[in-house]
């Protein structure tokens, strides 16, 4: 009589193992730059966002961009026409933003400190991030 053939060969293990760390090593890369898309993908969404709701704050504020002392409460506050506080204006973001990159919410308007959150000059609006001299060029 013939026995029936319970379990799998050596050779046909090793087969499959090696079959699926082929396959892993095609797709993992691959899932890897994937996150740092979407991360370079929400930073320039909220570049957008913030550099929008800056120019709409310098055009009800007589061509005035908010102090880097009072940015938060200017921005996610209502505001008179001075930038005081008021009902007339805002608010126009809910919070600062979290810079992807670096997980930090700060504004400065010292470009050399990378590793902050977002580098701000309330003299011409400009708003960008402030983690590396790549991403300063978004």
């Amino acid at each position: 009589m013939l026995r029936a053939r319970r379990a799998f060969t050596l050779v046909e293990v090793l087969i499959v193992v090696i079959v699926l760390g082929i396959l892993a090593a095609i797709v993992v890369p691959q899932f890897s730059s994937a996150s740092q898309d979407a991360t370079l993908s929400a930073a320039q969404t909220t570049l957008q966002t913030m550099r929008a709701q800056l120019e709409l704050y310098k055009l009800q504020h007589l061509g005035s961009y908010p102090t880097l002392a009072s940015f938060a409460a200017q921005m996610t506050a209502q505001t008179d026409v001075t930038g005081a506080v008021g009902t007339d204006y805002g608010p126009y973001i809910l919070a600062v933003p979290v810079n992807p990159f670096t997980n930090d919410a700060t504004l400065t308007t010292n470009a050399a400190a990378a590793g902050q959150g977002w580098y701000y000059n309330e003299t011409t609006g400009d708003f960008r991030l402030n983690d590396s001299v790549a991403h300063r060029a978004l």
